[in-house]
């Protein structure tokens, strides 16, 4: 390491606030699926930003697209109108079949505001503030803190008790579990449809149609989380499209931008007559001109690339060659996932081996202690896959993973 990098790596530590333990390399910029270091090493890139560029670095329409927009004008505010929001507005909810779109800045405010959503419809039925909301146990839905108090780990929540009241909880894929949470206070059942921080955890078919269901027939929101899994990962536009399993209520985030911070939340014309009005919700950069010109952009490029038509492939070729480190290293114990959202579970803490790989030149992340995690940039290809697989086995075989 030069002396240059590791004088910014001392300088954070001096500056910023010690909430992430950071891995000590400072990146300098991006090319296709690659990050260059400060120093110019190069890195395989199988983390693109925690499932954020999707589309990789570097990609000239896309920082066109941005650039444009930054010499017409930034922010407005949403006293007025902007056309970008409105053509953005235009294209997601032709990507997913929702009726009404509100632009936040973050996956975190999306939950938030989907949670007022719930609140406000159950208000709006029968006048009651009491209504309560059922989560998944080790789900992960954000860090404010409304968004903490619908996050099934009580790891992320304890020092921060209380939080917002009247949430329960439930178990993803257990329907029983759910029933046995639903009371007639129930307003709204939220999950991840494939749940990424909490392990890597798709929800089944089964379990999606019986809460469907069972929402269509009590009046409860069925509200679904696609911030990570969403915009493409799972070989749809949103993972819940695999099963045609509409929800009420939808949060996004992450790739929707491809790096420029933004999320939002949609929901159905129903719920839009029957929730939120003038007055309930706000955001002063939630919606601006130059975020909302990267969501079109990237909707666009989606399509002109052919992007899930790649995911399906690669996706595939992933699991494949994952599979086989399972069946190579008895310390891999499974692996589980869709499409390019993907992960190894083992028998041991993963941070050596992560740590390993980044010496070799290959960015990847954990789910939990136990869990890579592998959310590449969407447009990665079959050789990259092989590159990556390498270095893999290389730093596994480094931390003493012994082959079967």
């Amino acid at each position: 390491m030069s002396a240059e990098m590791q004088n910014y790596i001392d300088e954070a530590e001096q500056a910023l606030l010690h909430t992430y333990n950071r891995y000590q390399v400072v990146f300098d910029r991006g090319d296709g699926v690659y990050l260059y270091d400060m120093d110019g090493k190069k890195y395989l890139d199988f983390v693109s930003g925690i499932a954020v560029f999707a589309l990789g670095y570097h990609h000239k329409a896309y920082n066109d697209a941005l650039k444009a927009q930054i010499d017409k004008i930034i922010h407005t505010s949403n006293y007025y109108y902007n056309a970008p929001a409105i053509e953005a507005a235009k294209k997601l909810k032709k990507i997913s079949g929702m009726d009404r779109v509100f632009f936040t800045n973050s996956g975190a405010e999306a939950i938030e505001g989907a949670i007022k959503t719930a609140r406000k419809y159950g208000f709006l039925k029968d006048g009651r503030t009491d209504h309560e909301i059922i989560a998944m146990n080790h789900s992960f839905h954000g860090r404010t803190m409304g968004a903490l108090s619908v996050t099934g780990n009580p790891h992320y929540r304890d020092a921060f008790e209380p939080m917002i009241g009247n949430i329960r909880f439930a178990n993803l894929n257990d329907f029983d579990s759910v029933m046995a949470q639903v009371t007639d206070k129930t307003c709204a059942i939220l999950f991840e449809t494939v749940q990424g921080e909490g392990g890597i955890h798709p929800a089944t078919e089964e379990f999606m149609k019986k809460v469907r269901a069972l929402c269509d027939e009590r009046d409860i929101l069925m509200m679904l989380d696609e911030i990570q899994c969403g915009m493409g990962r799972t070989g749809t536009m949103f993972a819940w499209q695999r099963f045609g399993v509409k929800p009420d209520v939808m949060t996004t985030a992450k790739a929707l931008g491809c790096g420029v911070p933004v999320g939002a939340f949609l929901m159905t014309e129903k719920v839009g007559k029957n929730s939120l009005a003038a007055g309930d919700h706000g955001t002063t950069y939630g919606g601006n001109p130059l975020a909302c010109a990267a969501i079109c952009k990237v909707i666009e490029l989606f399509e002109e690339q052919d992007v899930l038509a790649n995911v399906n492939k690669v996706g595939a070729y992933l699991e494949k060659r994952l599979d086989e480190l399972v069946a190579a290293f008895s310390c891999v114990e499974t692996r589980r996932g869709v499409g390019l959202l993907q992960g190894l579970v083992f028998d041991r803490p993963v941070g050596d081996i992560i740590k390993a790989a980044l010496g070799r030149g290959l960015v990847l992340i954990n789910a939990g202690t136990s869990i890579i995690r592998f959310v590449p940039p969407l447009v990665i290809t079959k050789e990259h896959v092989d590159d990556m697989i390498t270095i893999l086995r290389e730093s596994i075989m480094e931390t003493e993973g012994e082959q079967k």
